[in-house]
C-alpha cells in the first residue's frame, strides 16, 4: 500500500482560538485529510499538548497567544522553527504569516527536510507591521523585507487571499506564475443547509465537478422586511453590524463620526459592533465620551447562534486602513456575502474588498476620513428600498461564488500539482 502524501502546518492560531486564519486552516487541514494526507498542525497554546483533530495530528507548543510585540512575535517564531526542524520530512510544508517572517521558517524546515513549500499569504509581512503600531527603524524594514521576498521568491508556490495582495508581490519581483490567489472563505455555519461540511466541504477536491446548484427562491428568506430583522422593543431599528476584530488596520474614527452625525436626526438607525477586546473597550470609551446612544455592544456569539447575528444586520459594515491596501483583506467580508447582505466597505477603493463590492455591486465603498459621505450612504440604503434590495441581490450573486468548495478544490489541487502527485482527474 502506497504511503499517504504527508503536510505540515505552521501557524501560530488554531481552534479553539478565536481567529479567520485559525478557522480557515483548520477547514483546510480538514480537506487535506479528507483528501487521503497525513495532516500535521504546529501551532500555540497555554500548555505544551499534543492532541488530535480527528485523524489529523496537532501539536501545540506553549507560547503567548496574543502578544502583538516584536519579542512576542521573536518567540513564537523560533519555537514553531525549532518544532519544525524536528518533525519528520512532511512532502509539503505550508506556512501563513502568524507570527510576522514565518515564511522564512518554512524555507529552512523545506530545505533541511527536502520538501516542497506553499507560503499561504493572510497578511503581507514586514509591509504590516507600521499600520499595526510596531515601527521599526528603516533600515530594519528595508532587511526584513528584503529576506522575506528573497524566501517568498524560493518557495514553489505562494497562495494570496486577494488580488491587491498578489499585485503588491508581483511588483516587488515574485514570479507572477507561482502565486495564485484563492480567497478565504465564510464560516460553515453560516452556510446552514445549502453547504455543509459533511455534505459538499470537500466533494470538489474529490471529484470533476462541483455542486453550485441554488435555489433561486431562497433569496426571499434573506430579504426579510427590515423590521422583522432586528426589534429594539416596539421600535424597528436599521441595523448597522461590525462583527469581529477591531484592531489598527480596521480604524473606526470614520464610523464613530458618521454615528456621531445620525445620532441627531436618525434615531431608527443604530450601529453594533460584536466582539471584544482592546480595540471593543477603546470604542466602548469613546461611545460614553461622545454620548452616542446609537451605538450597542454584543459579546462574541457561539458558532449555533452566527448565522442568525448575520443575518440580524440591515447592513455590514467593514473598515480598513488606507495603508493597508494589498497587505490583508478583510475575512468579514466574506461572512457578510454568505448571508448575502449589503455592505459598506470604509477603505482603500483598490483594496481586494472594495473591487469584490464595487464588481458584484454589493454596497458602497467610502474612503477613511469621509463620515459625511459614509452617514449619507447608510441613509441612502436605509430609506431606499430599490437601493437595499439592489445590494442585496449583487451581495447574493458574490455569496454563491465565495464558497468553502470552490476555495479548498483550488488549494488541494496546486498542493497536488506542487509535490507532483496525480490530480483528481487522474487518479
Amino acid at each position: 500500500m502506497a504511503k499517504p502524501p504527508s503536510v505540515l502546518f505552521l501557524n501560530r492560531v488554531y481552534p479553539p482560538v478565536r481567529g479567520a486564519t485559525g478557522r480557515v486552516l483548520r477547514d483546510l487541514a480538514r480537506s487535506f485529510a479528507a483528501d487521503g494526507w497525513s495532516v500535521t498542525v504546529l501551532t500555540t497554546g497555554p500548555e505544551k499538548i499534543e492532541e488530535k483533530d480527528g485523524s489529523i495530528r496537532i501539536i501545540r507548543l506553549k507560547a503567548p497567544l496574543r502578544s502583538k510585540t516584536a519579542l512576542g512575535y521573536l518567540t513564537v517564531w523560533c519555537k514553531l522553527t525549532l518544532a519544525g526542524l524536528k518533525q519528520p520530512a512532511a512532502d509539503l510544508v505550508v506556512t501563513m504569516t502568524d507570527p510576522p517572517m514565518l515564511v522564512t521558517s518554512g524555507q529552512m524546515i523545506a530545505r533541511a527536510k527536502k520538501s516542497r513549500h506553499i507560503h499561504w499569504c493572510q497578511d503581507l509581512y514586514p509591509d504590516l507591521l507600521p499600520t499595526l503600531g510596531l515601527n521599526l527603524p528603516d533600515g530594519v524594514m528595508s532587511m526584513l523585507r528584503g529576506i522575506s521576498r528573497r524566501a517568498m521568491r524560493k518557495c514553489d508556490r505562494v497562495v494570496t487571499i486577494g488580488r491587491c495582495m498578489a499585485r503588491q508581490l508581483t511588483t516587488s519581483g515574485l514570479d507572477p506564475k507561482r502565486i495564485a490567489v484563492i480567497p478565504n472563505w465564510p464560516d460553515h455555519e453560516l452556510l446552514g443547509q445549502r453547504n455543509t461540511v459533511t455534505r459538499t466541504a470537500f466533494r470538489s477536491a474529490n471529484t470533476n465537478t462541483t455542486d453550485t446548484s441554488t435555489d433561486e427562491n431562497e433569496d426571499s428568506v434573506y430579504a426579510r422586511p427590515f423590521e422583522e430583522l432586528f426589534r429594539d422593543g416596539d421600535y424597528p431599528k436599521f441595523r448597522v453590524l461590525y462583527s469581529g476584530n477591531l484592531g489598527r488596520a480596521h480604524p473606526v474614527t470614520t464610523v464613530l463620526d458618521a454615528a456621531e452625525i445620525l445620532a441627531k436626526q436618525n434615531l431608527d438607525i443604530e450601529f453594533v459592533f460584536v466582539g471584544d477586546g482592546p480595540g471593543h473597550e477603546k470604542l466602548s470609551q469613546e461611545r460614553a465620551r461622545r454620548g452616542l446612544e446609537n451605538i450597542r455592544f454584543l459579546p462574541y456569539q457561539p458558532a449555533s447562534r452566527l448565522r442568525e447575528l448575520m443575518e440580524s444586520g440591515d447592513v455590514h459594515l467593514i473598515s480598513m486602513a488606507e495603508d493597508a491596501a494589498g497587505l490583508l483583506v478583510p475575512s468579514k467580508l466574506y461572512s457578510a456575502l454568505a448571508v448575502r447582505r449589503p455592505c459598506i466597505f470604509v477603505g482603500p477603493v483598490q483594496s481586494e474588498a472594495a473591487r469584490v463590492i464595487n464588481d458584484f455591486k454589493a454596497g458602497a465603498v467610502v474612503p477613511q476620513d469621509e463620515p459625511e459621505i459614509l452617514a449619507q450612504t447608510i441613509i441612502g440604503l436605509r430609506s431606499n428600498s430599490e437601493a437595499w434590495f439592489s445590494a442585496h441581490e449583487g451581495a447574493s450573486k458574490a455569496g454563491r461564488i465565495f464558497i468553502p468548495d470552490e476555495a479548498i478544490a483550488a488549494w488541494i489541487k496546486r498542493a497536488r500539482d506542487t509535490v507532483g502527485l496525480p490530480s483528481v482527474a487522474e487518479r
